[in-house]
């Protein structure tokens, strides 16, 4: 299975629990301190291949790369302190978000899982339950997001900044 087929597969079990309606996969570049968009559920809104470094939240940055958790945005308030383009994630319909760092065997991040819904939709359970998929599909995601084919994903636009993941 290549890369769009595993993110597309992990897509469609998250739709299923906790559910989602923006999602994207976001290869962790840790030289450059950058996330570039492999996978997304809205490629108009959000191109694959769009890079971007990591002048985003302290919070975020602390949690999902360095701490290597999960992070949870559960309201507008809250995602709005962490992204600086909530009205595109409005006019989604989403309002709330799950980011969950993939980490290779050696305990890496090598991708981030960005999942996005309505306003309230999301809980600690529903953190639990992504992990719950990630973990599932574990396997496959590393190699998804450390691809050959991953390499060759044009940088389409830079955008520094804290907009959505």
């Amino acid at each position: 299975m290549n890369s769009q087929a595993i993110f597309q597969h992990t897509l469609e079990a998250m739709k299923q629990e906790p559910g989602v309606i923006l999602f994207t996969a976001l290869q962790w570049n840790q030289q450059h301190s950058s996330l570039k968009r492999l996978f997304s559920s809205h490629p108009l809104e959000y191109p694959v291949g769009g890079e971007k470094t990591v002048e985003i939240s302290p919070g975020w940055l602390g949690t999902v790369i360095e701490d290597k958790k999960p992070f949870l945005a559960a309201d507008l308030v809250a995602l709005r302190e962490v992204f600086s383009d909530s009205e595109l994630i409005q006019k989604l319909g989403c309002g709330a978000v799950i980011n969950v760092p993939v980490l290779d065997q050696q305990e890496n991040v090598v991708g981030v899982l960005a999942l996005l819904d309505a306003e309230g939709k999301y809980t600690q359970h529903s953190v639990e339950t992504a992990v719950e998929v990630i973990n599932a599909n574990k396997a496959s995601l590393i190699q998804a997001f450390e691809s050959k084919e991953n390499s060759e994903v044009q940088k389409i636009q830079e955008v520094p900044g804290k907009d959505a993941l």
